[in-house]
């Protein structure tokens, strides 16, 4: 890869390079050359930092650099602000509708905003560039403002339903207002971007359904709501339509490349056949699955759907679901999954899984020709892994540590944007400090709006 004769302003200079491009090359000893928060070229360390010897540097000698992950499905408001708060050994729907739903009626705009910027944070520290936000957001402006405060790119929406009772419930056209708002204040190509985004399961009409499709479709952006994560979504569908939820989508012709299904748990043949025939794609959260019991060692297909050429990203859900927004953690996961139910350790190896995080995944979300892989043109979203710390020690395959030997607490730094928003650990762009303490005051004022009392396992004195 030769240098280009422009300025520069940033070189990341001196670790080993895993680009994820086509052919996967991984430059050892290279160099990133950053530009207007875009990638210049990718070379040797030795030959950019004498192309641009006024650069700022930063020095990576040592570590490895990787493209940013990306999280296709994350509640940025809600849980954060009560991680590990909600029980763990609660009947199925216990979590949603009577914490979770309550929590997001309590919130005030001022709770979204340093929710979502916790999670935000949360999600740089562990190397997570790119975010989907899950569509139960009451504040989208002051979510949007947190995520661009902190320098996280991704997307966001508003709640998306229309039944009879709940937060922000509304009839389908309104619903659909909002959503065209939100999309109309955080054009397509921004560091965040305006989705439409519904709740989903079985808490839309079909004229909301369809209607939301036809609005994203117009407006050119993506669409995301919740599927079948568990058994329950086919059996309401069946009893309502008489079919399941997938061909039931397709009948009122809401799949397509615009959509980002999260979950997608609990599919039959038919549905897996219109998922891929459609293009839609779906994000991945098995670490939820597993923590609320929801079967995806049982009925979960999403190997089959990679392995078939499906448009799949992993997600890590909410911070008392999948808990850690942590993407190495989650990749892990999902490639482990795929080996054990089928008793085959000659399938779906680290490289399948990495890809997930980052190239595949920003396919799969709408964003391939702008993330995923460190190539010339693309955004300058990247990740320092720290090669001094004990899980790079000593070096081995860049791929397998990856996947199986690390996750997220051993990123040192992080580049969104060509900006650099996390430096040694440390988040640069907010006070970390203020920050827990902020959030520590907001969690009081949010669970006694929300009239809920925390219980604790074990006894406190």
């Amino acid at each position: 890869m030769s240098a280009v004769a422009q300025p520069v302003e940033l070189l990341v200079a001196g670790g080993d390079i895993v680009t994820m491009n086509p052919v996967r090359e991984v430059i050892l000893g290279g160099a990133v050359a950053v530009e207007a928060g875009h990638i210049v070229t990718i070379g040797k360390a030795g030959a950019l930092l004498a192309q641009w010897p006024d650069a700022e540097v930063l020095d990576t000698t040592g570590c490895v650099v990787t493209p940013g992950m990306i999280n296709a499905h994350e509640h940025l408001t809600g849980d954060p602000l009560v991680k590990s708060c909600i029980p763990d050994l609660l009947p199925p729907g216990a979590s949603i509708f009577q914490w979770s739903v309550p929590l997001h009626g309590a919130h005030t705009p001022d709770d979204d905003e340093v929710s979502a910027t916790l999670a935000a944070v949360e999600s740089l520290r562990y190397g997570t560039t790119t975010v989907i936000e899950a569509g139960t957001v009451a504040n989208p402006d002051r979510v949007a403002k947190a995520m661009e405060t902190v320098g996280i790119r991704g997307t966001v929406g508003t709640w998306g339903w229309d039944i009879e009772v709940g937060p922000f419930t509304a009839p389908a056209a309104e619903v659909l207002e909002r959503q065209a708002a939100v999309v109309s204040a955080h054009p397509r190509g921004g560091l965040v971007e305006g989705w439409v985004t519904l709740v989903g399961h079985d808490l839309a009409s079909d004229e909301l359904l369809a209607g939301a499709a036809d609005l994203a479709r117009r407006l050119d952006t993506g669409l995301t709501m919740h599927m079948s994560p568990t058994s329950s979504d086919p059996e309401a569908y069946l009893a309502r339509t008489g079919r399941r939820p997938i061909v039931h989508l397709a009948d009122l012709g809401v799949l397509g490349p615009h959509l980002l299904l999260a979950h997608g748990v609990w599919l039959d043949d038919e549905e897996v056949e219109a998922i891929l025939a459609s293009r839609s794609a779906v994000a991945y959260c098995p670490w939820a699955y597993l923590r609320l019991g929801q079967g995806v060692s049982r009925a979960g297909r999403h190997a089959e759907l990679v392995e078939r050429g499906g448009r799949v990203a992993l997600g890590c859900d909410a911070s008392n679901a999948g808990d850690m927004a942590d993407i190495l953690r989650t990749a892990a996961l999902a490639a482990g999954l795929a080996r054990d139910t089928r008793i085959d350790p000659e399938r779906f190896g680290a490289d399948t899984a990495f890809a997930l995080a980052t190239v595949a995944g920003a396919e799969a979300v709408g964003m391939a020709d702008r993330i995923g892989s460190l190539e010339p043109g693309k955004a300058a979203d990247l990740v320092v892994h720290d090669g001094a710390s004990l899980p790079w020690t000593p070096p081995g395959d860049p791929t397998l540590n990856l996947v199986w030997g690390t996750d997220g607490r051993s990123v040192r730094d992080v580049v969104v944007d060509g900006r650099i928003v996390v430096r040694d650990g440390r988040c640069t762009t907010v006070d970390e400090d203020e920050l827990r303490r902020t959030a520590r005051e907001v969690q009081r004022g949010l669970l006694a709006r929300a009239g809920i009392e925390v219980p604790h396992t074990w006894r406190q004195q």
